[in-house]
């Protein structure tokens, strides 16, 4: 089994670098911080993700047995709902509207379908997330309706306001969070819901207020 460590890297620091960085979480000035941020949430940029490594420990991702496949790239990373403990995925052969939705459904880190990359864009300071499982950017549905409505969903071919989410790290946590920039709400796990939306994220929460909204990044790379 390959050895993983818990990390984010944008695709932009991974270009510039040989080997794997180790993130930290970046001082967001106390100016900066949305009022539904708590104390101890720094949001983080690609700079210092490529400046700060090697001060968190080993983290492993459980890989499925006898896959050969995952970890071929180092700006792969692994999203971990802290709710519930599985890995979020991409569905990508649900059918339509729900193509693509995004659910932590997973029990182990099994290849492309729980793959994602994080692509820093410097002038709007956000990431955009690249499911691997199709080659699409997460969405948030903000024009759904009823309990869909703000579901992530990877379909889109390019990165607009509607994939554009800022990262948040606690450091006492080392846990993180998503805040999406359509609609300035936190990145949650449905854990109440049932059906095939059980365990669905959604941009709905107004805050960082428990494990629904927290998530455990592993670096999915040699």
């Amino acid at each position: 089994m390959r050895r993983t460590t818990s990390v984010l890297l944008s695709l932009s620091a991974l270009l510039a670098a040989s080997a794997l960085t180790v993130p930290t979480a970046v001082a967001a000035p106390e100016a900066d911080r949305p009022a539904a941020v708590p104390a101890g949430w720094e949001a983080v940029d690609a700079t210092a993700l490529a400046r700060i490594t090697g001060e968190k420990d080993a983290r492993r991702a459980p890989l499925a047995a006898g896959d050969a496949t995952a970890a071929a790239e180092p700006e792969l990373l692994a999203v971990q709902s802290v709710s519930n403990n599985r890995f979020v995925a991409t569905e990508k052969n649900y059918a339509e509207p729900n193509t693509g939705v995004q659910r932590a459904r997973s029990t182990e880190f099994g290849g492309s379908w729980e793959s994602y990359a994080f692509e820093w864009d410097e002038t709007t300071e956000t990431y955009a997330l690249r499911s691997l499982a199709n080659n699409r950017y997460v969405a948030v549905e903000k024009n759904y309706t009823g309990s869909a409505q703000n579901v992530l969903r990877a379909r889109s071919t390019s990165a607009g306001g509607w994939e554009r989410f800022v990262l948040y790290y606690n450091e006492t946590l080392d846990r993180w969070a998503l805040q999406s920039t359509l609609n300035g709400l936190f990145v949650t796990t449905e854990n109440s819901y049932t059906g095939s939306l059980q365990y669905a994220l959604r941009a709905r929460s107004a805050e960082v207020s428990g494990s629904w909204e927290q998530f455990v990044l592993y670096d999915i790379g040699a």
